[in-house]
């Protein structure tokens, strides 16, 4: 059959699910009523009535006429080409979920970091101008959800796994930074970058919003619909809106000029409104959120840097500060050397403390540096050895510069292990 339309497309066929996490469940909820014939598959199944790919799982996928594949298992990954090769159609429930959609109020974010901070703020932006809007994606809820609330506008927070499986454009596109990440999935750097870019290189007629950024000038060759840098101009509301950086400068700025675009409004109206509802806004956590200010120190949890550039950033952010800095996680082959210069050029102390595979990476990056590293093994040594490492004070960061897989099941995870580290550290102190 020809790739699907939409989830009606579906109907009666032989359709599998490959990848039963939050997304797959959600897969199978919409897809009660339009079809029995449902194959459930996944790399690591946790539940009796999904079969493992290794054990059999692939031999059933390959009678689907369909498969829907979960975002985290790659789009080049040889088992999955395979299935092309014997006809099975491999696409993604978002790709169904857009045929379907009302495109002219699906707003797409994607970028290498930002992202998830520039969906929630479109989204605020939206409502204080009385929209009816909601996140979803990565952010939030699947939009196929069956459970998902019926709303006039859908913010769509997208990663560069979403974007490669798309056929089909929202009316108005996203892209927040471009840096490195997830090399482990697409391959090379350049393959990541044009993944990422795809969103914006759909044939549907759309806007496109981009920062203005260098790499993203760098990249121009690669942005497709009607572009638009731009600027950091952000009206004065990154302050009002309890946000700090020079990144979320950008992020509040490319969400006043969408919001600006999709409702028609001047962007200094749509900042007249928002300023007036500011301290309605609650930040994302993880995103340099300070936790905590006790004897000198403050406890920071950028625990979505999951990748050198929003750390980078961090740091920048922090320049005139003592940091101890706690990075590391799951090693997924980017490249540390830019980290390594920006922890090189800084001015003021700086101590690394570094955990897992990609910290031992980072480590060895900064050998010839001179900088302070230290190792440890778990997340309270980490919090304790940085604490200690700053007896005149200054700023003990979690931005790990890498994921959280492994040691933890996610990221709010290890940003949780960090802040319950921080509140028996603030505690322990005033008690003593």
């Amino acid at each position: 059959m020809s790739r699907p339309l939409g989830f009606a497309d579906l109907s009666g066929r032989r359709v599998g699910i490959w990848g039963v996490g939050v997304e797959g469940r959600a897969v199978a909820a919409r897809l009660e009523g339009v079809t029995d014939d449902i194959v459930l598959v996944d790399d690591h199944p946790t539940r009796d009535d999904v079969r493992a790919s290794d054990d059999g799982g692939l031999d059933l996928l390959r009678t689907c006429e369909v498969v829907l594949k979960s975002p985290g298992i790659p789009r080049r990954r040889a088992d999955v080409l395979l299935l092309d090769d014997v006809g099975v159609t491999v696409t993604s429930a978002l790709n169904c979920w857009l045929a379907d959609a009302d495109r002219d109020h699906v707003i797409a974010v994607t970028g290498t970091k930002g992202k998830s901070t520039t969906t929630s703020l479109i989204t605020f932006f939206l409502q204080c101008l009385g929209e009816d809007a909601q996140s979803a994606g990565n952010i939030g809820r699947p939009p196929y959800d069956p459970a998902f609330p019926a709303t006039r506008w859908i913010v769509l927070e997208v990663s560069s796994y979403q974007a490669v499986d798309l056929t089909t454009s929202p009316a108005t596109v996203v892209v927040t930074s471009l840096g490195e990440d997830h090399l482990d999935w697409h391959g090379t750097l350049a393959q990541y970058r044009a993944d990422k870019l795809s969103l914006t290189r759909l044939s549907d007629d759309h806007d496109t919003f981009v920062a203005n950024d260098m790499s993203l000038h760098d990249e121009s060759h690669q942005l497709g619909g009607h572009v638009t840098f731009v600027d950091t101009d952000d009206e004065g509301l990154t302050n009002a809106l309890g946000l700090v950086g020079e990144h979320n400068v950008r992020n509040v700025a490319l969400a006043l000029a969408v919001v600006g675009h999709v409702t028609r409004r001047p962007m200094s109206n749509v900042a007249n409104v928002v300023r007036e509802q500011a301290q309605n806004f609650e930040p994302l956590p993880g995103r340099l959120t300070v936790l905590a200010r006790a004897d000198g120190v403050t406890y920071v949890d950028d625990g979505l840097a999951t990748a050198p550039l929003p750390t980078i950033a961090a740091l920048d952010h922090f320049a005139d500060d003592d940091v101890a800095l706690i990075a590391g996680g799951f090693d997924r082959g980017v490249d540390y050397q830019p980290l390594a210069v920006a922890l090189t050029a800084r001015t003021r102390r700086t101590v690394v403390v570094v955990m897992d595979e990609a910290g031992a990476r980072i480590a060895d990056t900064l050998h010839a540096s001179h900088a302070e590293v230290l190792v440890a093994a778990s997340m309270d040594a980490a919090v304790r050895a940085a604490r200690t490492s700053l007896p005149e004070g200054g700023v003990v960061l979690l931005s790990p510069a890498a994921p959280s897989f492994g040691a933890y099941a996610n990221w709010r995870e290890r940003s949780d292990d960090f802040a319950h580290v921080v509140r028996l550290l603030v505690a322990d102190a005033a008690n003593a």
